[in-house]
């Protein structure tokens, strides 16, 4: 395998950090991933949160699921993008499941400064 030229290894690294504090709910490291003029969309462009204060607010309300977690399926870096294909695991309004998301991460600054996630349909356990 051949390793990354030096901007793709820190774009991966910065996803990846961004991955693993969202793994272990730790909204400060998650955070220290996010430009301050963030933004995050519903693909392709339903913009669901602006800035570190909205990002947070979604994330931490996130982060109080007890089942919470996410498994990089694949990783693409094109330029200063990031795509990954994830299995998440959520706790639902229905319940425990799960559901496959794509992610796009635009990367500016060595911080995440947009996000795009294509969800698709929620697979609950107890069904």
């Amino acid at each position: 395998m051949h390793a990354l030229p030096a901007d793709k290894a820190a774009i991966d690294y910065l996803v990846q950090q961004q991955l693993e504090a969202y793994n272990a709910r730790d909204i400060e490291a998650f955070m220290d991933c996010w430009a301050a003029e963030c933004q995050c969309f519903l693909f392709p462009s339903h913009l669901i949160a602006q800035g570190t204060a909205e990002v947070r607010a979604r994330y931490v309300a996130r982060f109080e699921e007890p089942n919470l977690h996410a498994k990089i399926l694949a990783r693409m870096i094109v330029g200063n993008l990031v795509i990954d294909h994830e299995h998440i695991t959520r706790t639902f309004p229905g319940g425990p499941g799960e559901i496959e998301v794509i992610a796009i991460y635009e990367i500016d600054g060595g911080k995440i400064a947009k996000a795009w996630f294509k969800m698709g349909e929620p697979r609950l356990y107890n069904r």
